[in-house]
């Protein structure tokens, strides 16, 4: 049922494959045998992509009513199995996993003594699927867009810098977005939100993207010409370090935003207030650390 839902969300079967992390075959194999055992056709395969049909509509409705269920009935056997603690499953990416540490991350003994802290640090792929599959109570994402049975609320917005080698570094304190684009640019892969930031932004302003590789690490870009546009987080270590160099993107500035994301059913530990304030804390602390190129929103 929960390959059916995500091959209905995406219209393709090889997007679904790689979002679930199965094989395609294998993946094509159930969405069969559950045809089979209904006994009528789900999906229409055609050069576009996958489609639903009449009943693949009917069942894709019923199929997020279900796993919804299956997923609040299992946090809450867990919470009556663990009455006496209780655990918060926190899903982070590694910018957020880098400035503040797992140790900090987790920590709530003192104002939460029956509650454990899990973090799952992962990519925000894998951290959706997570929280919809009910392995994750509630995490932080940058710039996710709409998602079936998730809800999310914009907590930040972070500025993105144009960052350089120090030898590279210019006087100025900022730089046009026109500007930075003439410099060849080492950026994520394309499914990066970072990459789609940038290379949305230029086609709106019918500028090209000049890409040198395609990195997920700032490790080497100490050593080489090529410039990154990224958040300060990534990247604060380097510049207290001096080995690089950040500046303020202006005429547009290029900002992220960052949401705390849960699924729409009941979340029980999410009820708890001192959960909810730690979360806060948090972001405070987040906010303290991105100091001036970050801002809460709510």
């Amino acid at each position: 049922m929960t390959y059916f839902r995500k091959v209905v969300e995406l219209g393709n079967m090889t997007a679904a494959a790689d979002m679930l992390n199965v094989a395609q075959p294998a993946l094509g194999s159930q969405i069969k045998q559950l045809e089979g055992e209904l006994g009528i056709e789900l999906l229409v395969r055609h050069s576009r992509g996958i489609t639903p049909t009449p009943a693949g509509r009917l069942l894709y409705t019923h199929a997020q009513h279900i796993l919804d269920d299956v997923a609040t009935a299992a946090n809450e056997v867990r919470a009556l199995k663990a009455a006496k603690r209780i655990e918060l499953r926190l899903g982070v990416g590694r910018t957020m996993s880098t400035l503040l540490g797992q140790d900090l991350l987790a920590d709530a003994h003192q104002t939460m003594p029956d509650v454990t802290i899990r973090v799952v640090e992962e990519r925000p792929p894998a951290l959706l699927h997570a929280l919809e599959a009910g392995q994750v109570d509630v995490a932080f994402l940058n710039n996710v867009g709409e998602w079936s049975g998730l809800k999310r609320t914009a907590v930040l917005e972070e500025d993105l810098l144009f960052v350089t080698a120090s030898s590279q570094a210019a006087q100025e304190e900022s730089i046009e977005f026109t500007e930075a684009l003439q410099y060849e640019l080492a950026i994520g892969g394309e499914r990066g939100v970072l990459r789609h930031i940038v290379e949305s932004e230029a086609r709106r302003l019918s500028l090209d993207v000049r890409i040198a590789r395609e990195v997920h690490s700032v490790d080497s870009l100490a050593f080489g010409t090529a410039a990154m546009i990224v958040p300060y987080g990534l990247i604060a270590k380097e510049v207290r370090e001096g080995t690089l160099v950040a500046r303020r993107i202006i005429k547009p500035a290029l900002t992220r935003t960052l949401y705390m994301v849960r699924r729409h059913s009941k979340v029980p530990v999410l009820d708890d207030q001192r959960v909810i304030d730690h979360l806060q804390r948090l972001m405070n602390v987040y906010l303290s650390l991105v100091k001036p190129w970050a801002r809460l929103l709510q």
